[in-house]
């Protein structure tokens, strides 16, 4: 029973679109948690680019980020220590974000647990994952090819940066991965080795065609 009280709510993928249009749900004008289909939503992953900064000069410490991921932007607020531990995220960053959503003035932000530098191509990737999810009656996806392109250029990378290790271990890839399942990760590791591009020296194990 303490364990289940103490768990960590689930950091859900979303877009941050569909989190803005989520309902924020209030108790007493205290935020509870954003209403977003079936789902009670009190965290949240989300990958996007910093596209604005704004840090406090004075004794109160605090830093506003903007985070944009094509679908909308929405601020990110570090308050005191928490401001202090991300003074180094500069604007320009494609960033992975884990955090808990807060409503204020009727403006839906992310208090952020974590914010890490992400290669570019990670959020063509989450939109990929995300596309993958939705249970859509058109199949007319014109983003899917760049976003497998993208896929399959970080899981060569990671291929070519191991030779000097004599190969990586495939579910190494898929645990690095960690933005997108090991099934699609599996489907394009298999297309690479069907091109000629990489070859397994055993199974589970790949090395570069170079």
């Amino acid at each position: 029973m303490i364990e289940q009280q103490f768990k960590r709510n689930i950091a859900y993928k979303l877009r941050i679109g569909d989190i803005l249009i989520g309902k924020p749900i209030l108790n007493q004008e205290k935020f509870q948690f954003l209403e977003l289909g079936n789902k009670k939503i009190v965290r949240v992953n989300v990958i996007g680019n910093i596209v604005d900064k704004y840090q406090s000069e004075g004794e109160k410490k605090y830093i506003f980020l903007t985070l944009d991921d094509g679908s909308g932007q929405i601020h990110l607020k570090a308050f005191g220590d928490d401001a202090e531990k991300f003074k180094e995220v500069q604007r320009g960053e494609t960033a992975l974000v884990i955090g808990l959503i807060r409503c204020w003035n009727n403006e839906t932000y992310i208090s952020p647990e974590i914010i890490k530098e992400k290669n570019p191509k990670y959020l063509l990737i989450r939109k990929l994952e995300l596309e993958k999810q939705r249970v859509e009656s058109s199949e007319d996806k014109p983003l899917a090819k760049e976003q497998i392109k993208a896929l399959k250029d970080i899981i060569l990378d990671k291929i070519k940066d191991s030779e000097k290790d004599g190969g990586i271990e495939t579910e190494k890839i898929v645990a690095e991965i960690r933005d997108v399942s090991s099934e699609i990760i599996n489907q394009e590791i298999q297309k690479l080795l069907e091109e000629g591009m990489i070859f397994e020296p055993r199974p589970g194990k790949v090395r570069y065609l170079g």
